[in-house]
């Protein structure tokens, strides 16, 4: 789906897009999950997003304020905040499309 429409709806919806990374990596450990996660701010031609990755099926990306990166993932809405990507990695499960976080020509999935 195009980023714009995705950005501005209320649904779950597929996007790819580059981004500038605005803030250093976040690590947590997922409620659902149980597994680490890499939670980092990028600023996306539709606005502002927050992107989450989990580094048990997919490898840290080592990202800083300033980098540009490409990005594939599922964009979710939380009213109030600005969106989440997640499943920026491939799916073990073969269930759900495969992401990615591309940066300096390297991919993270």
């Amino acid at each position: 789906m195009n980023l714009q429409t995705a950005y501005s709806g209320s649904r779950p919806a597929e996007v790819t897009f580059q981004a500038l990374v605005t803030s250093t990596p976040r690590y947590f450990y997922g409620s659902r999950t149980h597994c680490m996660h890499e939670a980092f701010d990028a600023q996306t031609c539709a606005g502002q997003v927050e992107i989450v990755d989990n580094v048990c099926i997919a490898p840290r990306v080592p990202v800083a304020p300033g980098d540009r990166i490409d990005v594939r993932g599922e964009m979710v809405h939380d009213r109030g905040r600005p969106p989440v990507v997640h499943w920026t990695h491939h799916d073990p499960g073969k269930r759900h499309e495969d992401g990615f976080i591309r940066l300096r020509g390297r991919v993270y999935a």
